[in-house]
């Protein structure tokens, strides 16, 4: 079955299923059936298995690594949205442009795991505006709106894990602080006086060494929709509660196809490993500070992930202007444009004029 042609049937009534979020259930919303997810067919290998780099860079995965999927370009934001089965959508989730459902596919690296859902749609509409409602100056339409507004969207966003084994050589330098006495001459009631103070000085020694670190799912956003600062603040993730990839969990809600590509997402986890290094060698040359001269690195093991995490969507176009916000549908945490009111920042600026105003009336007339 391709992918445009899946559907879930009811086993009660033949309507369409859809994942219901916090059960490992599809539920029918004509009839209220539910079913439980089937467990996912033996595969070739563990879904979980960490497939290797080196190979996938050089194009060498195999067949069964790689799926055809039906991918949906928004014209404004460059989102590559995939929608399953009878899941059809006039906007773009992302930035609330409308769309036209597309009909051509691309040969993309399949997804091995997914986080499902944890939160529903009302879970995370209350997070967000709970969230709206708790920042200074944000309009009240807006939080209202948000409040009573169309549904959110549920959309897995592509990410990238790598892990890799690491040893780096490093030249560099060890400061130790160390103080001397001297005498100084300062003014005291309009009299110079002399007074000995301690002076702090720092001897540099050189220092090299070895630091080995092994890293493990270094998460790398594979979405070029979003902010990173959004996603990346949405963290942290539970990886433990990865499923193997079953596309019943994504029955009524829709992915991302990934438009960070793994070279690119490799060369993003490379500076998350960099700096980790970097950090381990000031740590391992000790002293009270640290030159860092050059450090050679060598990674083996190097293997990756495609996964999908859950994500609650929103995009409003309010006042012209459209705002974005999204929340982790495993926990609830909340990101997205930072929303003002002219109107409560011109009344705060009043206000503000008129305690003041009042406080210093009261004080000239004391």
């Amino acid at each position: 079955m391709t992918t445009d042609e899946q559907h879930w049937p009811c086993e009660q009534c033949g309507a369409d299923l859809r994942f219901s979020p916090g059960d490992t259930a599809l539920k029918c919303d004509h009839c209220g059936h539910t079913q439980a997810v089937p467990a996912a067919p033996p595969a070739r290998v563990s879904p979980l298995a960490e497939l290797d780099l080196l190979s996938a860079l050089k194009d060498g995965l195999a067949p069964a690594d790689m799926e055809d999927v039906r991918i949906t370009p928004c014209p404004s934001c460059g989102a590559q949205v995939e929608f399953k089965g009878a899941t059809h959508a006039t906007e773009c989730p992302f930035c609330a442009t409308p769309v036209a459902l597309g009909t051509g596919t691309q040969r993309l690296i399949k997804p091995q795991a997914l986080i499902p859902f944890a939160l529903d749609e009302r879970q995370g509409r209350d997070a967000m505006v709970k969230w709206l409602g708790n920042l200074w100056f944000a309009p009240g339409g807006l939080v209202e709106y948000a409040r009573k507004g169309r549904a959110l969207n549920g959309i897995y966003v592509p990410y990238w894990t790598f892990d890799a084994a690491s040893r780096s050589r490093y030249q560099g330098q060890r400061g130790d602080h160390y103080y001397e006495t001297r005498t100084v001459t300062v003014v005291e009631n309009g009299k110079n006086v002399q007074r000995q103070e301690q002076v702090q000085k720092t001897r540099w020694s050189r220092a090299s060494g070895w630091v080995s670190r092994r890293f493990d799912d270094v998460l790398v956003l594979a979405s070029q929709s979003l902010p990173r600062r959004y996603t990346e603040n949405l963290a942290p993730w539970d990886l433990g509660a990865l499923t193997p990839y079953n596309t019943d969990f994504m029955a009524g809600l829709s992915a991302e196809g990934y438009t960070v590509g793994l070279s690119d997402g490799q060369e993003i986890a490379r500076q998350i490993m960099d700096a980790q290094i970097r950090e381990d060698v000031r740590r391992d040359i000790g002293g009270d500070e640290q030159q860092i001269d050059e450090v050679n690195t060598a990674l083996s093991a190097q293997t990756f992930k495609h996964i999908l995490l859950p994500v609650w969507m929103a995009a409003y176009k309010y006042n012209g202007k459209t705002y974005r916000f999204v929340v982790n549908g495993q926990t609830g945490r909340v990101q997205g444009e930072r929303p003002y009111s002219a109107w409560k920042i011109a009344f705060a600026v009043i206000a503000a004029a008129i305690v003041i105003g009042a406080i210093v009336y009261i004080s000239q007339t004391q």
